[in-house]
């Protein structure tokens, strides 16, 4: 008598649970793989907007990069075709002659802060020789030059060794050019320029009055470096913040 149906062997039920181990496995690497990537994504996106928002606090009267909209009276109805830009890029360590890749992209977006409809355009290059012979103002320059080819006017600062003396340093630079109608950006990665848009704040609340958005944020620029820049950035602002709230309740 021919049984209707096969009867399942040793071999044939070890087979059928190898495949179902199979499966759950790669449902396993899958769901992995989906979460690590939803992690990664929110990561990115978390960075992404820890720049955008410190590219936008600490501005001025003129919002110079956005709307082109004044709430000085003194700026009010001025244009990008009436201002005469100061754009202060700011000097990373650098050992050796060229420049490394955090100056090279501090360079372009100085650079990409020029504005062609803008009066006229002066790029202040700060730095001294911190870690390296040549100070770093004159590797920032001589990029901007020789490599991407500027043409445009230019004056170097070399004697800053800290954030705090480039815009101390700086201050005299921005005097002497001073017009009616400047605006200043100043320009490295978001976080630190915010930081040195505070010193200037505290400095001379007359120039800052003056700060507009540099170009040295671009969405979805850099997304490898952006996570680690955004959590040294904020944890340098939050010991900068606490230095400030300190300095005021000594002052009170």
């Amino acid at each position: 008598m021919r049984v209707p149906f096969s009867i399942p062997t040793r071999g044939h039920v070890t087979a059928a649970l190898g495949r179902v181990y199979v499966a759950r496995e790669r449902v396993s690497v899958a769901r992995v793989l989906v979460t690590a990537g939803v992690v990664l994504a929110g990561v990115f996106a978390v960075a992404e907007v820890a720049h955008w928002r410190s590219s936008h606090r600490r501005l001025g009267d003129y919002e110079g990069a956005g709307g082109h909209r004044a709430r000085n009276a003194h700026l009010t109805g001025l244009t990008p075709t009436d201002s005469d830009q100061i754009i202060v890029v700011l000097g990373y360590a650098n050992r050796g002659q060229r420049p490394n890749g955090i100056n090279r992209f501090r360079v372009l977006a100085g650079l990409r802060s020029i504005d062609s409809r803008a009066r006229s355009s002066l790029l202040i290059f700060c730095g001294g020789a911190v870690t390296g012979l040549t100070p770093e103002a004159v590797i920032l320059e001589r990029f901007a030059q020789e490599e991407l080819g500027f043409t445009g006017r230019s004056v170097v600062e070399t004697q800053s060794t800290t954030t705090w003396e480039n815009i101390a340093n700086a201050i005299p630079i921005i005097d002497r050019e001073l017009t009616p109608d400047t605006t200043i950006s100043i320009v490295s990665n978001s976080h630190h320029a915010e930081k040195a848009r505070d010193h200037l704040w505290q400095m001379r609340p007359d120039l800052a009055r003056r700060l507009v958005r540099g170009g040295d944020y671009r969405f979805g620029e850099h997304p490898l470096v952006r996570p680690v820049a955004a959590v040294r950035g904020l944890i340098a602002l939050d010991t900068l913040n606490r230095e400030n709230a300190r300095q005021a309740r000594a002052r009170d």
